[in-house]
């Protein structure tokens, strides 16, 4: 036993053996984990969505803490607002396209009457010839909208355009957006719902989704655990082949010997005398030609197939001189 695994004691087998261990520790504790922890998190997402828009709307004052924040679950809870529009205090909102089209996002502040100001996105409209669209202003009396609760986001590293006709951002972080328009606007902000006074085109909602996260994170685990597998195939494969090998080469011997035998037979005397005796062997004749011709035929068919099984699995180098060997030893048997 030992011996059998001293043969795989080779840089090659014992490169394979690490190198299928690490990916097996790499599916376990990074694929598949990272895969699966989308799948929770799409999984999630799909919940607090299907909660939201399944929730009838609330006063924002219901789901925005007292600085204005929306709690941690509670993206995309239906709210309404109920005040006014301050359309001196809005912005526009580059580079951030509506189903795959170019847009500009206008974003308004709203003084609701519980005195909190919302930022609030009203909408979309395609650029015209690279430039600004028009504008609808919003209406100037008491409205009440429904709209979407909506995070905050960071800071884009973006300087904003300040021009006279419009502020341009290119992110909706509340903080940055209140500097500009000089308004102490809440935390988060809201998306306006469909069919909404002062709305423009809607933006779309998030679709529930799958994903194929469980998949790959399953199809990792199955590599990892197949990984180490493969290797032991291998090796148990080679066990197997280099037992045939080594019986072939116990029959190719066999063969050689019989081989020899027979020359050796050849090289007796021709005839035994009537009364027993043998004849001298210093005037023993050698076999004639064709019978070595035949002798030689059968060594070197043997040799040949030897070398042509060694060849499919190791390749030609070496086993072309180890024929060349066996043909100059049946040649010195017929000297």
């Amino acid at each position: 036993m030992g011996s059998k695994i001293r043969q795989f004691l080779t840089p090659g087998w014992v490169l394979a053996a690490v190198l299928a261990l690490a990916f097996t520790y790499l599916a376990f504790t990074v694929l598949a984990p990272w895969q699966l922890g989308k799948n929770t998190a799409t999984q999630q997402r799909n919940e607090q969505l299907r909660e939201a828009f399944e929730t009838d709307p609330v006063p924002a004052e219901e789901v925005f803490g007292p600085d204005g924040a929306v709690p941690e679950g509670s993206e995309w809870r239906r709210v309404t607002l109920t005040g006014r529009y301050l359309p001196d205090q809005q912005v526009l909102l580059r580079n951030r396209p509506v189903d795959a089209k170019p847009a500009i996002q206008v974003l308004t502040a709203f003084r609701a009457d519980d005195g909190v100001t919302y930022l609030v996105d009203r909408g979309w409209e395609p650029p015209v010839d690279e430039g600004l669209p028009e504008i609808a202003a919003p209406p100037k009396g008491p409205v009440t909208v429904a709209g979407f609760a909506r995070l905050n986001e960071i800071a884009p590293e973006r300087a904003p355009i300040i021009e006279p006709d419009a502020t341009q951002v290119y992110g909706i972080s509340t903080e940055q957006v209140g500097d500009l328009v000089d308004a102490d606007l809440a935390t988060d902000w809201v998306q306006l719902a469909k069919d909404q006074p002062g709305g423009l085109l809607p933006i779309p909602l998030p679709q529930l989704e799958s994903g194929p996260y469980l998949s790959y994170g399953i199809q990792w685990i199955f590599f990892g655990i197949a990984a180490p597998l493969i290797v032991v195939w291998f090796v148990f494969a080679e066990l197997r082949e280099r037992k045939r090998e080594q019986a072939e080469q116990a029959e190719h011997e066999q063969q050689l010997r019989q081989a020899r035998t027979r020359v050796a037979a050849q090289r007796a005397p021709e005839s035994v005398r009537a009364d027993g005796g043998a004849a001298d062997a210093a005037t023993t004749h050698p076999a004639p030609a064709p019978e070595r011709a035949a002798e030689h035929s059968a060594t070197d068919r043997a040799e040949e197939e030897r070398a042509r099984r060694l060849a499919q699995r190791y390749g030609d180098s070496g086993h072309g001189q180890a024929l060349k060997r066996g043909r100059r030893q049946g040649d010195r048997f017929d000297d």
